[in-house]
């Protein structure tokens, strides 16, 4: 019997190698070095061509689909594709890159062994059936109809998810926080990091404001400044000091400086 190289890719240490530990009970797959950093997993796949990879979509620097993209521009073709991540957002877009699977953290054991199962029994042939396969499980994760997608995308439609993530998903030492997008404050950075004030407690993110902006439902969160981000349901005024700048008070008590270039689009938000 064939083993498959299979590759875990993940840049929280803790992820990485519990994921691996549960992959070597499985004699069908020998297990490649763990892979901590999305750079290097460029690299290890087009030098080594693993069969299969455990790959987690939100790391610093490349995300998962990033380092998919960076190994299709070497002109290979991609190895059989498990998709591990916290945010089940990113659903849609993991068929649209044909991964075989897509497992949500904390990934559970019986789950995780019927994923193992559809990739060894599928791999020798992959292409033909993972569109399908695939599909399903978009449908099921996203509540949509499964024909109907496969309707939209014969037709070349770009599909996306139509709503925003009611909850973002924060790693921190090797536990995963679900923080509910409605209990959200206010974020600023701090330096690499989102602080995100929700409720009465602050978690960090590591991930970039561009890429959290995006995330978040722009009929309810504004940028105010190129470091921090309100929900407008928690201003309670916005004040303009004597030096002809503005800042936000929010309904905590909190103050909040507005950029001159977001004055404008705050004081529209903050009439409608």
């Amino acid at each position: 019997m064939n083993r498959l190289k299979t590759l875990v890719v993940d840049d929280e240490s803790l992820a990485r190698k519990g994921l691996a530990i549960r992959l070597k009970e499985f004699e069908q797959l020998e297990l490649m070095p763990e892979c901590k950093t999305s750079r290097e997993a460029v690299e290890i796949i087009v030098k080594e061509k693993p069969d299969l990879i455990f790959l987690d979509i939100q790391m610093p620097g490349l995300n998962g689909f990033e380092v998919l993209k960076a190994v299709k521009e070497q002109g290979l073709d991609l190895p059989i594709v498990v998709f591990v991540t916290a945010y089940d957002e990113y659903a849609i877009k993991a068929f649209e890159v044909r991964a075989l699977d897509y497992l949500l953290k904390p990934v559970d054991d019986a789950r995780l062994a019927e994923c193992v199962k559809r990739v060894i029994s599928e791999h020798q042939n992959v292409n033909d059936e993972q569109q399908s396969k695939l599909i399903s499980l978009v449908a099921e994760v996203t509540g949509q109809d499964a024909d109907t997608l496969l309707e939209r995308l014969s037709a070349g439609e770009n599909i996306t998810a139509d709503e925003y993530p009611d909850y973002i998903a924060i790693k921190d030492s090797g536990e995963i926080t679900r923080v509910a997008v409605k209990d959200i404050k206010w974020v600023d950075a701090a330096g690499d990091y989102m602080c995100i004030h929700a409720g009465d407690e602050t978690h960090i993110l590591r991930r970039t404001m561009k890429e959290l902006e995006q995330d978040l439902n722009p009929k309810l969160f504004q940028r105010v400044h190129r470091s921090a981000i309100v929900n407008i349901k928690q201003v309670e005024k916005l004040c303009n000091q004597q030096n002809g700048e503005y800042h936000l008070q929010l309904k905590n008590g909190q103050k909040l400086k507005v950029s001159r270039s977001y004055k404008d689009r705050i004081k529209q938000l903050i009439l409608s």
